[in-house]
C-alpha cells in the first residue's frame, strides 16, 4: 500500500492550538509524542510505516514546540496530559488508540496513562517514560539543572545545523536530518532560534526531575511496551538498565524490546524497525484484541 501525505492542521486544546500531522488509515489509531525540544517530523518515518500498514498515525506538536502554540504559563506534566487529553476528545477516535512517547514524550506519556488508564489500548515508552531524572542523574536540582542545559543554538545557519546532525548521526536519512530543522524558527537573517524557550526548556526538566515514575506505575492499566536504546557507555548503560528494571516490576503489564546500537532518538534513527514492532505487538502481542 503507498502512503499518502499527512493533513497538517490545528486541533484546539483549551485555550491553544496544537499542530497535528495526520496520516490516513484505520483505527486503531497511533498517537505519536515527540521529545524535549523536538517536533513531530521526527517521527515522520515511523507514521509512513504505520499508515503504509493501513492505520491512522497522528504526529503532534506538543505545546512550546514545533507549529504549535507556544504560551506563557506552566510546562509541567499535568499541563500535557491535559493538552495530550483534550486532543484525543478532538480527534474524535472511535476507539482507544495506541499512545506512544519518545524520551520526556514518554514520560508524558506516562503521566498520562497514570492519570486516564481507560484511555488508550496501549502505551509505548521509546527509550523514555521510565526515565527517573532524580535517581539516575542526582538529588541536588542545581547540579542536575547545570548538566542538564540544552547548548545555544541561537542564530545558527540552517547547513551548519543539518552538517552537526549530520557528523553526530552519520546514519540517519536524509529525511530524519531535515526533521530536525522543525525544532527551530527562522530569524530575519536567515538564522535559526530553538522554537522551545530556555526558560521553558528548564522548567520542562525541573518537572522531570520532580516526577518520580516509580509512584506512577501501578496506576497505568494499559499494558505497556518498553523501548530502551542501548546506551554506549557502561554506566549509562546501567543507568538505563536499572530504570528499566522498576519500570518492569512496577507496571502492572510491560513487555521490553531493547534496540541495540541505536542512538536515543529511536523514531529517526530505526523507523522501520520501530513501526514494525508496533504493528506485530497490535496484531499478536501486547494490544492484540482479546
Amino acid at each position: 500500500m503507498s502512503t499518502a501525505a499527512p493533513q497538517l492542521y490545528r486541533v484546539n486544546v483549551g485555550e491553544i492550538t496544537l499542530s497535528v500531522r495526520d496520516w490516513p488509515g484505520r483505527e486503531p489509531a497511533f498517537v505519536l509524542l515527540h521529545g524535549l525540544a523536538s517536533n513531530s517530523l521526527l517521527w515522520g518515518g515511523v507514521a509512513e510505516r504505520l499508515s503504509a500498514a493501513g492505520h491512522r498515525a497522528i504526529a503532534v506538536d506538543q505545546r512550546g514546540h514545533g507549529l504549535s502554540d507556544k504560551p506563557d504559563g506552566l510546562y509541567d506534566f499535568p499541563t500535557f496530559v491535559a493538552d495530550l487529553s483534550h486532543l484525543l476528545v478532538a480527534l474524535g477516535l472511535h476507539e482507544p488508540p495506541v499512545i506512544a512517547g519518545q524520551s520526556w514524550g514518554g514520560n508524558v506519556v506516562l503521566a498520562f496513562g497514570a492519570e486516564h488508564p481507560e484511555a488508550a489500548r496501549g502505551l509505548a515508552f521509546v527509550d523514555g517514560g521510565f526515565l527517573n531524572v532524580r535517581a539516575g542523574i542526582g538529588e541536588d536540582w542545581e547540579a542536575v539543572a547545570d548538566r542538564l542545559r540544552p547548548p545555544q543554538l541561537y542564530g545558527i545557519r540552517p547547513e551548519h545545523l543539518l552538517e552537526r546532525i549530520r557528523a553526530g548521526h552519520p546514519d540517519w536519512s536524509p529525511e530524519a536530518t531535515e526533521a530536525v530543522l522543525g525544532n527551530f524558527a527562522t530569524l530575519p537573517d536567515g538564522g535559526l532560534r530553538a522554537n522551545l524557550t530556555l526558560e521553558r526548556h528548564m522548567q520542562i526538566v525541573r518537572a522531570m526531575w520532580e516526577q518520580d515514575p516509580t509512584t506512577l506505575y501501578p496506576r497505568v492499566a494499559a499494558p505497556v511496551l518498553i523501548c530502551p536504546a542501548e546506551r554506549g557507555a557502561s554506566a549509562d548503560q546501567a543507568r538505563a538498565e536499572r530504570m528499566v528494571a522498576a519500570a518492569e516490576v512496577g507496571l502492572p503489564r510491560s513487555r521490553t524490546e531493547w534496540f541495540h546500537h541505536t542512538d536515543h532518538d529511536i523514531h529517526a534513527h530505526r523507523p522501520q524497525a520501530l513501526a514494525d514492532l508496533f504493528l506485530r505487538e497490535l496484531e499478536t502481542g501486547l494490544w492484540a484484541a482479546r
